[in-house]
């Protein structure tokens, strides 16, 4: 599959539409999951993969084999949902809150594993206190499966670095959890 994916890049940078529909069939529903666990709901999550396949397609040629096209495309939807995060640390909570309620209130769906409507609150309310970084590696690590050093590649960061944000990020959701960060 590797090799198809990358052959179908090739294509792509030599602007064959067909193989870009390919490639956005093949990985659209993992990118969409992945972006509304990050953002939170859904319609800001089909904008972030609207806009990462935009960009992918802009930036085919720049592509480089020695990637797994998954990872590639891991890398820049989430940047596209760090980019949103960023956007909405601007604006005053009210209004998200307010924005929240218009897109239907869909919260995380890694919440659900939780169980129960108030571990679900606690699970969520103690995500809010993992740094933006390590709740993404988390995330990716184990709701999407991304070993060590796919994390790496997509985040742009050692693997070392990869070990000690997973190690923070479940310490921290440890504690809130248990009840020492209230």
């Amino acid at each position: 599959m590797i090799t198809a994916d990358r052959a179908l890049m090739k294509r792509v940078a030599a602007g064959d539409e067909r193989a870009f529909a390919d490639l956005v069939n093949r990985y659209s529903a993992r990118l969409l999951t992945l972006a509304w666990r990050l953002l939170g709901n859904r319609a800001d999550a089909e904008d972030a993969v609207q806009r990462a396949l935009l960009r992918l397609f802009r930036s085919a040629r720049s592509y480089r084999p020695e990637w797994a096209v998954s990872t590639w495309l891991y890398r820049i939807t989430t940047n596209v949902c760090v980019d949103e995060l960023r956007r909405r640390a601007g604006r005053p909570i009210l209004q998200q809150a307010g924005e929240e309620r218009a897109a239907g209130g869909q919260g995380l769906r890694f919440e659900e594993a939780a169980g129960g409507a108030g571990r679900r609150l606690d699970l969520k309310r103690a995500l809010l206190r993992v740094p933006r970084e390590a709740g993404i590696l988390l995330a990716l690590r184990y709701v999407d499966g991304l070993s060590y050093h796919e994390l790496a590649r997509v985040r742009g960061i050692s693997i070392n670095t990869v070990k000690s944000q997973l190690a923070r990020g479940k310490s921290i959701l440890r504690a809130a959890l248990q009840g020492g960060e209230r």
